[in-house]
C-alpha cells in the first residue's frame, strides 16, 4: 500500500496535514521535508508515517530537506508544549525548526596563504620579509602573515598575484573545541565536593522515566557554578552533551571565562546575537554531537541535541525565563519536561530559589542539594536598614546621610561600593511645573522616562522615544520641565557631586554600546579599576566583584507596592542577590538598605539573614490563598485597537465562562498597563485548585465563547509571571 505522511508545518496551525509519499522516497518521523501548501511550497516535519489508502486525492511530498531531523524527545516536547500552553502545535514547532540560512551558506570560505616554492619575479625588501616568514611552509591568514612580516596587506596580495604565494582554503575553525573534563582546576571545598557528588550520583531509587530534577541551592558566593561544572564534566566524560541555560546570555563573559578556567576552552554560545554561518554551524554541531556543551538563552532549549545528558538552569528563579509573547512558556519548566523526555538529569541552581522549586524540593519531587556557606568560609555580608522616615536625604537628594558616610568610609579604605536602584534612565516621570502636564507614551499607558545621556524621553514598554523639549508642549512655558524621582543616571549625577575625584561606573542595560560595552564595564568593575558602581538589577545576577565590600540599596520598597502575587518573592530574591555581591573577596562585606518599611516581612527577613523564615511565611501565605504552586492560574488577555470593543469582547468571554466547581473566573479588568503598543488590554484571570485540568477547561470555554473579530486578539498565558 502507498505510504502517507502526516506533516506538521511551522505555522499557527494545530494539526498535521496528510501528504502522499511518492515512490522511491523513504521518510521517517522527524525528517524535514518540503511540501505544497496552497499555491506555494513550504517546509514541515514528518510527525508520522503509515501505510494506508490515500484515496488518490492527497498531494505528494516534494522532497526531503538536508537538515537535522527532529528527535523523538524533541517532538514530544513540541507536543507537550502545545498542549500545556494551548498554543498551535505549528507555533511550538517553529521554535524548534530552523532551516539553514541560504545567505549564511553563501559566505566565503576562509582563505590562507603559504609559500609556493617559486621565487618572486620582482624582489623587494618588503617582499623578502614576507617570503622569509612564509619559508616554513605553514598556512597563515593574509592579515596574520602581513602583520608577522611587518608589511602592508598589499605586499602579500602582490606576491599572490606573482605566484610566489599560493592561496589555500583553510579548514573552518570548530565552533567550540571539546572541553577537557580533567583540566587542572582549583580544588573544591569539602562542601562543594559533597554537593558535586550528589549531582553526579544517580538517585535511589532511580525514576522510571527521567534522570530526575535537582535543586542546587547555595548562598551567594558559595560556589554553585563550580559544583554544577563537575556535573557537566561527568556528562562530557560519558560522551554526552550538556546544556546550560542562563537568563541574560549577553552578560555572561565572566561566566565564559570561568568555564574556560575549568575546561580549558569556551563552550558554544547560543542567543539572538549569534547569526549567519556560525549559527548554522552550531546547530549542525549540536545535531551531530560534535558540540559537547552549549551555554544559551531560553531558545537553546529547542536545539536538536543528539545525546543530551544534562540540563542546567542557572538562576532558575529569574523571570527572564518566561517568554511573554508568541508561545507563552517558562524555560525552567520546559527544561524539566525535556529532561524527562531525554531521560537526563536537570539541575536548577539558585541562591534564592522560586517558591515553586522550593515546594517541589520539600515534597520530594526534586532532590535538594544545599551549600549553606560561602566558599573559603567567608562570612555573608552584614545587612542593616536605614529608616528613611528618620534619616531623610537633603532636599533634592536621594542618598541618606548614613549612606553617604558609609560610601565615603568604604572608598577611603580603597574598597569598592555599589549603589543599587532598579530604575533605568534619569527620572521615571517628567512634568511641567507651570501647567502640570505629564509626558506619556503615545502608544502605551506609561510615563516617558527621561534619559539624560540620550537627551530623550523614552517608553520602556514599546521603545518609543522623543527628544526632550525645551519648552512644555502643552502650555509653551520654558524652563519649567521637572524630572520627578530618581533613576540610575540621576544617582550618578548626585554621586559625582559628592565624590568628584572618584571613578564611577554606571551599569544599565540600555546604555549606548550595548552588550559589548556592558561586558567591558563589568570587567572593569571585577578588576577593581573603578571606585563606585551604580547599577540596576543586572548587577545582581551572578557577577563576582572581589573588591566590592559595600552595597547600598536605595529604594528597597520599590517592588512591594504592586498587586503582583509574586511581589514579595521577587523583591526578596532581588535584594538577597544584590546584597550578596558584597564581601565575596578577602575583605568582609556589608549592605545598607534604604526603606520606609523596615518592619515589612520581606525587609525583616532580609535584615535577619534568615531566608528560611521568608520561605516559610511566603509558602504558608501561598497555600492559604490557593496560589501557585498550591493552586493554578491562567490569564486571558483580550487586546484591540479600540478600547470599547476590547472591553466588550472580554465581557462576552466572561459571560460564556460557566466555571465548574473548583474554578473561579475573575474579570475582565483593565490591565494595569492598559495601553501597550497602541492596543488596549483587558485581563481575565482563571484560578483553579491544583488537581484541575485547566487546559481542558480553557479549550472548552474558548470553543463555546465568542470568536475575536477584526483586530481583536485573545492571548492565553498558563502560569502567568507578569500581571501588568
Amino acid at each position: 500500500m502507498p505510504a502517507v505522511a502526516d506533516i506538521l508545518i511551522p505555522l499557527a496551525l494545530d494539526t498535521a496535514y496528510s501528504y502522499a509519499v511518492p515512490p522511491g522516497l523513504t521518510l521517517a518521523a522527524g525528517d524535514v521535508v518540503q511540501v505544497p501548501l496552497g499555491p506555494r511550497e513550504t517546509v514541515g516535519v514528518v510527525w508520522g508515517v503509515e501505510e494506508r489508502a490515500s484515496g488518490g486525492n492527497l498531494r505528494p511530498v516534494t522532497g526531503r530537506i538536508e537538515a537535522p531531523p527532529l528527535s523523538e524527545p524533541l517532538r514530544k516536547l513540541v507536543d507537550w508544549l502545545a498542549r500545556y500552553t494551548l498554543a498551535p502545535k505549528g507555533s511550538a514547532l517553529a521554535m524548534a525548526l530552523r532551516l539553514p540560512d541560504e545567505a549564511a551558506q553563501r559566505e566565503t570560505s576562509r582563505i590562507g596563504v603559504r609559500a609556493s616554492g617559486r621565487p618572486a619575479s620582482r624582489p623587494t625588501t618588503a617582499r623578502g620579509k614576507v617570503l622569509a616568514v612564509a619559508a616554513d611552509g605553514a598556512v597563515r591568514g593574509k592579515s596574520a602573515l602581513a602583520k608577522e612580516a611587518g608589511v602592508s596587506l598589499s605586499v602579500v596580495d602582490g606576491l599572490i598575484d606573482d605566484g610566489a604565494l599560493e592561496a589555500v582554503a583553510l579548514v573552518p575553525e570548530p565552533v567550540a573545541l571539546p572541553p577537557d573534563p580533567d583540566h587542572p582546576r582549583v580544588p573544591l571545598s569539602e562542601a562543594q565536593a559533597e554537593a558535586a557528588h550528589e549531582l553526579i550520583a544517580p538517585p535511589s531509587p532511580a525514576p522510571a522515566e527521567s534522570g530526575g530534577t535537582i535543586l542546587l541551592e547555595g548562598v551567594t558566593g558559595s560556589g554553585k557554578t563550580e559544583v554544577y561544572f563537575e556535573a557537566v564534566a561527568e556528562c562530557v566524560r560519558e560522551g554526552r552533551q550538556a546544556l546550560v541555560l542562563m537568563p541574560e546570555i549577553a552578560l555572561t563573559a565572566q561566566f565564559l571565562d570561568r568555564f574556560a578556567g575549568r575546561f580549558g576552552v569556551r563552550p558554544a554560545t547560543w542567543h539572538s546575537g549569534i547569526g549567519g554561518k556560525r549559527r548554522e554551524r552550531i546547530r549542525a554541531g549540536v545535531a551531530s554531537g560534535e558540540v559537547r556543551v552549549v551555554v544559551g538563552a531560553r531558545s537553546a532549549l529547542f536545539l536538536p541535541f543528539a545525546k543530551l545528558g544534562l540540563i542546567v538552569v542557572d538562576e532558575e528563579h529569574e523571570s527572564a525565563y518566561k517568554q511573554e509573547d508568541g508561545v507563552h512558556y517558562h524555560a525552567r519548566d520546559m527544561a524539566v519536561v525535556r529532561g524527562r523526555f531525554e531521560r537526563c538529569p536537570v539541575v536548577l541552581a539558585s541562591a534564592t530559589p522560586s517558591i515553586e522549586s522550593r515546594v517541589n524540593a520539600q515534597s520530594g519531587r526534586y532532590r535538594h542539594v544545599s551549600l549553606p556557606g560561602r566558599f573559603g568560609g567567608r562570612p555573608l555580608p552584614d545587612i542593616k536598614a536605614i529608616d528613611m522616615r528618620l534619616d531623610k536625604p537633603e532636599i533634592g537628594r536621594f542618598l541618606s546621610p548614613p549612606m553617604v558616610n558609609a560610601v565615603k568610609a568604604t572608598l577611603a579604605q580603597g574598597e569598592q561600593a555599589l549603589l543599587f536602584l532598579n530604575r533605568r534612565g534619569y527620572a521615571p516621570l517628567t512634568l511641567c511645573r507651570a501647567c502640570g502636564h505629564r509626558y506619556q507614551c503615545r502608544n502605551c499607558s506609561t510615563w516617558l522616562v527621561e534619559h539624560r545621556f540620550r537627551r530623550a524621553l523614552v517608553c520602556h514598554q514599546c521603545g518609543y522615544a522623543q527628544p526632550k523639549p525645551e519648552a512644555c508642549t502643552e502650555c509653551g512655558a520654558f524652563d519649567h520641565l521637572t524630572p520627578c524621582g530618581p533613576g540610575v543616571e540621576r544617582i550618578a549625577e548626585e554621586a559625582t557631586a559628592l565624590f568628584p575625584d572618584r571613578r564611577i561606573v554606571v551599569l544599565s542595560s540600555d546604555f549606548p554600546g550595548g552588550a559589548e560595552r556592558l561586558r567591558q564595564e563589568l570587567e572593569t568593575v571585577a578588576a577593581g579599576e573603578c571606585d563606585l558602581v551604580i547599577g540596576t538589577q543586572l548587577v545582581a545576577k551572578g557577577h563576582n566583584f572581589p573588591h566590592l565590600t559595600l552595597v547600598g540599596v536605595l529604594d528597597a520598597d520599590i517592588g512591594l507596592t504592586t498587586g503582583d502575587p509574586r511581589a514579595a518573592e521577587r523583591t526578596f530574591q532581588l535584594l538577597q542577590q544584590v546584597t550578596g555581591r558584597a564581601g565575596r573577596g578577602e575583605r568582609p562585606g556589608r549592605a545598607l538598605v534604604q526603606t520606609y518599611q523596615p518592619d515589612h516581612p520581606v525587609i525583616a527577613a532580609l535584615l535577619s539573614g534568615d531566608a528560611e523564615r521568608f520561605y516559610e511565611e511566603e509558602i504558608g501565605a501561598r497555600e492559604a490563598a490557593g496560589l501557585p504552586p498550591f493552586g493554578r492560574l491562567a490569564a486571558l488577555i483580550v487586546s484591540g485597537e479600540e478600547r470599547e470593543k476590547a472591553e466588550a469582547h472580554g465581557q462576552a468571554l466572561a459571560r460564556a465562562a460557566d466555571p465548574p466547581p473548583g474554578i473561579m473566573v475573575l474579570g475582565p479588568a483593565e490591565a494595569p498597563l492598559a495601553l501597550v503598543r497602541g492596543r488596549w488590554r483587558f485581563r481575565l484571570l482563571v484560578k483553579t485548585e491544583r488537581g484541575i485540568d485547566v487546559q481542558s477547561y480553557l479549550r472548552d470555554w474558548l470553543a463555546r465563547g465568542p470568536k475575536p473579530r477584526g483586530n481583536l486578539k485573545v492571548a492565553i498565558d498558563v502560569d502567568p509571571q507578569s500581571f501588568l
